[in-house]
């Protein structure tokens, strides 16, 4: 009787819908796979152009044998349309997800409740943060729904105090010099909880760098953090140890909304399929990864190799390119080098046939690589990252220490962090020039300096598998998430 009152109680199906770039749809598909590993039926909704991405990247087949409960979905972007293969204009994309996605994804949800689909009704969303309407279309049908804040806690805690900026006079900027003015962005903010001491206007996440008050980004954050009130539950792909400060502080301005730490989903989903996974092939670049990297890398001695990545965002002028260019020979190390497409402004990347030349041998060249597997493999001593979430709490659960070169959003925070809180980093200054790269790669590679990131990143690596072991934090908060909140009806 038991088997058979099991084989009948209804399957739960979870609609997970991340932001619609990369740094975003990572870790929701890690999210979804957890779930999925839980007896979830699952629908990951993509973006009309995005999913083309994926399928691009994948190849051929890209989606076969994806287990039945697993499925993906589409929604229009309100964008025009395009194939190009890189990420879209943040802002537009940003007013456009906030502005137009709401009927889209009802109607989804509508199809899919239909039965025509052949999948059980809809019993609870997932929702990326920053796509508050979720939310409002989880109330609608009448399901419960979670947030998954993918980027970091304090991160989160600077985009809260975007109103209260504007409130005390600090945001908007007073003029378009201001925006750029080294003394005005030195300006320390005081009495923010929950922020470590010191924060400085330069420190905030990028957005508020605006004389606009009518800036796209910095009320389209304004608007998505004040929301997370709404959903039932907000889970932060972190860990208790690494934010703690940042974790309490929050959890203080949302007393009816309870936060969950689950993180880092890197380790913890990498566990949960170790153990047995049906999705363990589903990956979620949306650029063709480059094969033969970890080969290259075997033939390394241990903490000897740079890897540098940018990520998905972030673009400079070719003239800078050829500064890190030059930097990276000049230290003397071999490395990995991560080149977008789209990487340079306007243009293609362009490197000195004398670089090339002189780095042969020492040097890999990609356009997208598997970075989770990089940064994990023994030869890479060293990360120099534009410091995006997924990169920073990649490199920690590797152990991997990190340049910082932040390019935009809550990039700055977090590089703040690394650097004077978690030890685990140093700054490369705006203004990028190869010598003092060079000698900055050789002091974290080899240098007193570079001895305690080492050590301190050691220690964190192993503070986050802690937290992520069978019965740790993360599984437990998930635990929670699932049954007290995903599983629960409506009332």
């Amino acid at each position: 009787m038991d088997s058979l009152a099991a084989e009948k109680k209804p399957v739960p199906h979870v609609v997970c819908v991340p932001y619609p770039a990369q740094g975003h749809v990572t870790p929701m598909l890690k999210m979804a796979k957890l779930l999925h590993a839980r007896g979830f039926h699952v629908t990951f909704v993509n973006t009309e152009f995005n999913h083309r991405r994926l399928l691009r990247s994948r190849g051929a087949g890209a989606l076969d044998g994806i287990p039945p409960r697993f499925r993906f979905a589409t929604i229009p972007d309100g964008l025009p349309a395009s194939d190009a293969d890189a990420t879209q204009d943040v802002p537009a994309l940003c007013y456009s997800t906030m502005t137009t996605c709401l009927p889209h994804l009802l109607s989804l949800l509508a199809k899919l409740n239909h039965g025509d689909s052949g999948a059980p009704p809809v019993t609870c969303l997932v929702a990326d943060a920053v796509m508050s309407f979720a939310y409002d279309a989880a109330r609608e049908i009448g399901v419960p729904s979670a947030a998954l804040w993918t980027a970091s806690a304090c991160g989160l805690v600077a985009y809260r105090h975007y109103q209260h900026l504007v409130e005390w006079g600090l945001v908007p900027f007073k003029d378009d010099a201001q925006v750029t003015d080294d003394a005005y962005l030195d300006t320390v903010v005081h009495g923010i909880r929950g922020l470590c001491d010191g924060m400085r206007l330069r420190d905030f996440p990028s957005f508020i760098r605006t004389a606009d008050r009518g800036d796209i980004m910095l009320n389209f954050f304004i608007h998505e953090a004040g929301r997370l009130s709404l959903p039932d539950a907000v889970m932060v792909n972190t860990f208790d140890e690494l934010e703690e400060v940042a974790l309490d502080a929050l959890s203080a301005t949302l007393p009816a909304t309870p936060l969950y730490t689950v993180g880092p989903l890197v380790l913890h989903e990498r566990r949960v399929h170790a153990e047995g996974g049906e999705l363990d092939g589903l990956g979620s670049n949306l650029w063709t990864e480059q094969d033969g990297l970890l080969e290259w890398l075997d033939g390394h001695t241990p903490g000897s190799v740079v890897y540098v990545n940018y990520g998905s965002i972030t673009v400079m002028s070719n003239e800078l390119l050829i500064e890190f260019a030059w930097g990276l020979a000049g230290s003397g190390f071999g490395f990995i080098w991560n080149i977008r497409p789209d990487l340079v402004k306007g243009d293609s990347a362009v490197l000195p046939p004398e670089f090339v030349s002189s780095v042969e041998g020492r040097a890999k060249l990609t356009q997208w690589c598997p970075q989770e597997a990089v940064l994990g493999h023994e030869a890479v001593g060293l990360f120099l990252t534009h410091s995006g979430w997924n990169s920073t709490i990649e490199s920690i659960s590797s152990g991997v220490p990190m340049l910082s070169w932040p390019f935009f959003a809550e990039q700055q925070t977090n590089c703040r962090y690394k650097c004077t809180e978690w030890g685990v980093g140093m700054e490369i200054g705006g203004e990028v020039r190869r010598v003092e790269l060079a000698e900055m790669i050789r002091e974290a590679m080899g240098g007193d300096k570079g001895r305690e990131m080492h050590r301190r990143a050691t220690e964190w690596k192993e503070t986050a598998i802690r937290a992520t072991l069978s019965g740790g934090t993360a599984e437990r908060n998930l635990d929670k998430v699932v049954n007290e909140v995903l599983l629960k009806k409506k009332r």
